[in-house]
């Protein structure tokens, strides 16, 4: 036994080395740059931008923008795959089609045709002006509405293939049991479906998230400078003020925002289902 743990750990070996050098070697030495500030070890950076109030609230935005988005994403995906796993086996793979083939367009073509239909003269604009809600064009280009809308759309088929898995493996009986005991539509998704979609919902949450905080193309597009995030900050202090040692805070909140939802998910979920 003690043989073939040796073997096996002889195996995995190179390709722990590999991924050490490749993957976490970089981001080390990325994230170390904002501790290592003129030759010495110290926590300045972080505490300077935490006092920025600028920084503040940028990160208080990108914040709010994750946490919208996948909330929406959320109860948007749960109503589409429920919507899904009705159909008949040929449908659904024709519809979970449908849903997947936004991913395979660019985000930069998607992205900007927000741009002409949020416009001016875009499509939404004259809708409104149709209906008599407005008599003139709004603004509702490089706004955190714009930003919320185009983050929803690029990541809610993440959230919709999550669901999609987690329902189509759920007993088929259990909704109809909980209806003949007598719990109502609120007490089956909360008490029955929730917890036994769980992983699902937590693989989507993530991924909605972390993409949402982490996407710079919408942001950049759809909020200008006028709605900047944590990834169009940290690209303006690379390329503008070629402040590294702030990109490199920057990334590492990013970075504790990303593993820090995926275990706070799990921790909400698992709670739920001891509960």
């Amino acid at each position: 036994m003690f043989q073939n743990r040796a073997e096996g750990f002889a195996l995995a070996l190179p390709a722990a080395i590999f991924a050490a050098v490749i993957f976490i070697v970089p981001v080390i030495i990325l994230l170390s740059g904002g501790m290592h500030v003129n030759g010495h070890w110290t926590l300045s950076a972080y505490t300077d931008f935490f006092a920025s109030s600028l920084d503040r609230l940028v990160l208080w935005r990108t914040l709010k923008l994750g946490i919208l988005v996948t909330l929406v994403a959320a109860i948007i995906g749960y109503a589409s795959a429920f919507a899904i796993v009705s159909l008949s086996p040929s449908s659904r793979g024709r519809m979970i089609g449908i849903v997947v083939l936004p991913l395979m367009i660019s985000p930069v073509a998607r992205t900007y045709a927000w741009l002409v239909i949020l416009g001016r003269t875009g499509i939404v604009n004259q809708a409104l002006m149709t209906v008599g809600l407005t008599d003139e064009p709004i603004r509702l280009l490089f706004s955190q509405t714009a930003v919320f809308v185009g983050l929803l759309q690029l990541f809610l088929p993440l959230m919709v293939i999550s669901l999609v898995s987690a329902l189509e493996n759920m007993p088929n009986d259990v909704v109809p049991a909980a209806r003949v005991l007598g719990a109502n539509w609120l007490q089956i998704f909360f008490k029955v479906i929730l917890p036994l979609t769980r992983e699902g919902l937590v693989i989507g949450g993530t991924l909605v998230f972390v993409g949402s905080v982490t996407a710079y193309i919408t942001p950049a597009i759809l909020g200008g400078s006028k709605v900047l995030t944590l990834v169009t900050l940290l690209y303006q202090r690379v390329t503008i003020a070629n402040d590294l040692v702030s990109a490199s805070v920057i990334a590492l909140i990013l970075i504790v925002m990303s593993f820090g939802t995926n275990i706070l998910l799990r921790k909400i979920a698992t709670a739920r289902n001891r509960a």
